[in-house]
């Protein structure tokens, strides 16, 4: 079976940063789906991986966490899927990615596609679309909102991918007040049509937009990237008593200034439950399927932005010199 990946983590310039590799046909274990991937995404955890993640000598790492196909054989003891059912996925760190033709991954992380999207617009929402759940109903528990008290939700960065849907999820399912941030024209619309209320800019002072606007602060912050360049700023504007989750890595973060506030912080990465075989995993195949009823009922929308045809070294660089570059709004995704 062809697949790509790395042997090293090198530069994407590096003519060995991805290479083909040729693994032995796909064998599932008890709780399996073997899938034909047909389409994958790219998120910054591909870049990251494969600058950052270095394998032991002489072994290799197959990347990729976005991906939508078909089951081509079930485990002995699936029970949720059958051969030939489309489904969407994001997949599990401990296991090879979705760079390849067939994929391992367990039937429990895995969700059924949406029927109104192709192969192409399903790979782009698994991760997102789990990682800005989770952020809202697992770590900030915004289902528990007092609703005689109106909250404010402030997304810093929500233009990029997990901003999107978490924009889209928080406007449809919750009655939180949502104000994202973006800095140029045209993310600023981005965040807009996806269902934002407000818009203010993350490279000005945050409190004096947000008193311009009426607020003179905020229930609950998210940080999708450079929280830790904002931490002084997230204390100043949150309530008392107020929430704040996070999914990037700062290279520090001193919550002590949070104290006074009795103000929570909150860690989110989806592949927790794959990574520690929780008992919560099957959480997230369910989730997955209450994300396609969305979708299926138009409250959510796809956030696909470029498709490169072909899943091969030279399309998957073309993906991720887009994705390095920092300024993209939506996702890419590459299809057979």
């Amino acid at each position: 079976m062809k697949a790509i990946g790395f042997y090293n983590a090198l530069p994407l310039q590096d003519a060995n940063s991805l290479v083909d590799i040729d693994l032995p046909e796909p064998e599932p274990g008890p709780y399996d789906l073997l899938v034909d991937v047909r389409a994958i995404s790219i998120n910054p955890v591909d870049v990251k991986v494969r600058a950052n993640s270095q394998p032991e000598p002489g072994h290799f790492r197959v990347p990729g966490w976005d991906a939508a196909g078909v089951v081509m054989a079930t485990g002995a003891k699936v029970s949720h899927f059958k051969t030939g059912d489309r489904v969407w996925y994001a997949g599990d760190m401990r296991r090879h990615g979705s760079y390849c033709q067939q994929q391992l991954v367990d039937e429990r992380i895995v969700g059924r596609m949406p029927a109104n999207l192709d192969f192409a617009q399903a790979a782009s929402l698994p991760l997102t679309g789990i990682t800005a759940w989770e952020l809202l109903f697992d770590r900030l528990k915004v289902q528990h909102v007092n609703p005689a008290r109106s909250g404010t939700l402030l997304i810093l960065g929500a233009a990029g991918g997990v901003g999107s849907i978490l924009t889209q999820l928080a406007r449809e399912l919750t009655g939180l007040t949502v104000i994202g941030t973006a800095s140029r024209s045209a993310s600023k619309e981005w965040v807009m049509n996806h269902g934002a209320h407000y818009v203010i800019n993350h490279a000005e002072p945050l409190r004096p937009q947000l008193e311009t606007l009426g607020f003179s602060g905020v229930t609950h912050v998210v940080g999708l990237n450079n929280s830790e360049s904002y931490l002084q700023q997230i204390v100043d504007v949150l309530e008392p008593e107020g929430h704040f989750a996070l999914i990037d890595d700062p290279r520090s973060l001193d919550i002590a200034p949070f104290k006074l506030k009795s103000l929570s912080v909150h860690w989110e990465l989806m592949f927790t439950r794959s990574i520690f075989q929780t008992d919560s995993q099957r959480k997230q195949g369910e989730l997955l399927n209450r994300i396609a009823m969305l979708v299926e009922q138009v409250r959510i929308r796809t956030t696909v932005t470029k498709q490169l045809s072909g899943i091969n070294i030279t399309t998957l660089k073309e993906a991720h010199t887009l994705v390095e570059r920092g300024d993209m709004l939506g996702k890419v995704v590459l299809t057979k």
